[in-house]
């Protein structure tokens, strides 16, 4: 079963149970799926779901840090929730010892020198890593390596 079919069954288990939290976030996340199939006229492939589920999550971390740096906790309570939901779609996380090990590999099979290759260097990593690494900390870690070099 492909993920936009899993999403599907989970938004129907929803309606059955009657979880409107979960639901709603749910909903979202079909509306983005469809506008962005409609927008670009084609059939969205497991990587272009997790990728818009990555964007969604990454939209509710920086609303949780507004919401909480100006006091409202209850809205951020609402995003954490929805965070939780989108969060259960991607796939287990890497450890940073392995991020650390496909940056290494990265940076040995494109042969970069130093800083002016990490264009070339994330070019690799990025759909490897997609959706099974946090994109900021590989960037962080690609710096680090390429700076030493």
């Amino acid at each position: 079963m492909g993920l936009k079919e899993q999403i599907t069954e989970d938004m129907k288990a929803a309606m059955r149970a009657k979880d409107s939290a979960k639901l709603g976030t749910i909903r979202l996340l079909t509306a983005a799926i469809k506008q962005k199939e409609v927008d670009e006229r084609i059939e969205l492939t497991d990587a272009h779901v997790l990728a818009i589920i990555e964007k969604m999550i990454k939209q509710r971390k920086d609303s949780i840090a507004q919401f909480e740096a100006g006091g409202r906790q209850d809205l951020a309570d609402n995003e954490k929730s929805e965070m939780a939901v989108l969060s259960a779609y991607m796939p287990a996380a890497m450890s940073e010892a392995e991020v650390r090990a496909e940056v290494a590999a990265a940076v040995a099979a494109t042969g970069a020198a130093g800083p002016q290759d990490m264009g070339k260097v994330m070019g690799v990593l990025k759909p490897k890593l997609a959706g099974r690494a946090d994109m900021t900390m590989v960037s962080a870690l690609v710096k680090a390596a390429l700076s030493k070099s």
